[in-house]
């Protein structure tokens, strides 16, 4: 365990930031949060009927594009979306049965269910590729009991706090997809996508949201529909910046590649919400990392955390506690400014004792010698309480997307 100065200045002194989020009904981030639940509910079965949970990593999946027709005042579904889930379940334990794909597809129309206003049980197909695991690591759950040792040796990084960049595009997002704000601008889909770029002390956002084609009656009422969101974009940027004490030039963006005078084909709508409709297909590990965004400035880990299991699969444990630890760091040790936390981990050897475990900290006074016996006993008592903190993972406590 070593801790050290972060060789270069944190992200909100760069000069240019970047920063992307892919909102809830973007085709990425459906693939995500979808196999995680799935994850979720194997656990809460496995759990039920083993007390303990079993090998599975649900975290390969491909939501492929459909077709539709968009009609000013409601288009149609001609070709369903395809949802392809994949890799590895406990499918039997001695002569008890566990019904893996029916969870599965339960799962999956549960969430499209609950989360896309204008999805329909006949929009999506489902096709279950999940297979039993290979013997040596599904042994690994067998062998012990307690901390499992890691399945993999794998490399994660996490980091601490998010700058103002990062927030308000994190915030812009959840904003648009709110309850409130659906209520309020009911023809707004879900898949939202916000891109923000900081220069300096220039912040512009970029927003894609496509517009229920049901609630559209001509071209000129989409514009009309879509300055009222504009304007209602640009004062929840502004109240937000004047809330967190930020004085900065901003602007909002908002559908682009909108051409007045081509109807249909000039315009952002969608029949669903989504555009996986007919447009985009979505997979795993392509959407927002486990803090919720893309940072293009941050070192980021290269797993996909989603739908991975919780208690020896350290794509998804490091990938997550890194960014945890970090948090606590900056909580609990007052003159660090920023923290990065990298772990490492070794096959086989249990998950609470990772190869490497280092903080690399950002100082607001004093220096990295007069702070690292605090860093490290942060580490050391997140360590010590990981299989709590796995057990969070399994019941979906932690967000992973």
């Amino acid at each position: 365990m070593t801790v050290e100065k972060f060789r270069s200045v944190s992200a909100p002194q760069q000069h240019l930031e970047i920063v992307e989020r892919k909102g809830l009904g973007h085709p990425d981030s459906i693939c995500d949060a979808i196999m995680d639940r799935i994850s979720v509910n194997l656990c809460t079965e496995y759990i039920e009927k083993f007390d303990t949970v079993l090998h599975h990593n649900i975290d390969k999946c491909l939501l492929v594009a459909g077709e539709t027709v968009g009609i000013f005042g409601g288009g149609v579904v001609v070709d369903p979306m395809r949802l392809v889930i994949g890799d590895r379940a406990t499918f039997k334990v001695d002569d008890i049965d566990i019904d893996v794909a029916n969870i599965a597809v339960d799962t999956a129309r549960q969430w499209f269910d609950e989360k896309l206003r204008f999805m329909k049980p006949e929009f999506v197909e489902y096709q279950v590729e999940l297979k039993p695991g290979s013997a040596e690591l599904t042994d690994i759950f067998r062998r012990q009991k307690g901390i499992l040792g890691s399945n993999d040796t794998s490399a994660a990084v996490g980091y601490a706090p998010l700058s103002f960049t990062e927030q308000a595009v994190l915030d812009m997002e959840h904003h648009l997809n709110s309850s409130g704000f659906k209520d309020e601008f009911p023809e707004s889909g879900e898949d939202v996508k916000v891109m923000g770029i900081r220069r300096g002390s220039k912040f512009d956002v970029t927003v894609a949201m496509p517009l229920i084609d049901s609630f559209v009656d001509n071209e000129q009422h989409y514009f009309n529909m879509k300055q009222d969101i504009f304007t209602s974009m640009n004062a929840f940027l502004a109240d937000y910046m004047e809330e967190k004490g930020v004085q900065m030039n901003a602007s909002v963006s908002f559908n682009n590649l909108d051409i007045q005078g081509r109807g249909m084909e000039g315009i952002y709508t969608s029949v669903t919400g989504t555009s996986a409709e007919d447009a985009d297909c979505g997979q795993v590990g392509r959407g927002n990392r486990v803090n919720g965004i893309i940072p293009l400035n941050r070192p980021v880990s290269s797993e996909a955390a989603a739908g991975k299991n919780p208690v020896s699969h350290v794509g998804k444990i490091y990938n997550v506690l890194s960014h945890h630890i970090a948090d606590r760091i900056v909580e609990k040790v007052p003159d660090v400014k920023e923290a990065y936390v990298w772990l490492l981990s070794d096959i086989g050897v249990p998950i609470d004792d990772p190869k490497v475990a280092e903080a690399q900290v950002i100082m607001k006074n004093g220096s990295v010698e007069s702070v690292a016996k605090e860093v490290e006993e942060v580490i050391d008592i997140e360590l010590e309480h990981i299989q709590e903190f796995c057990m969070q993972l399994a019941r979906g406590q932690i967000p992973v997307c």
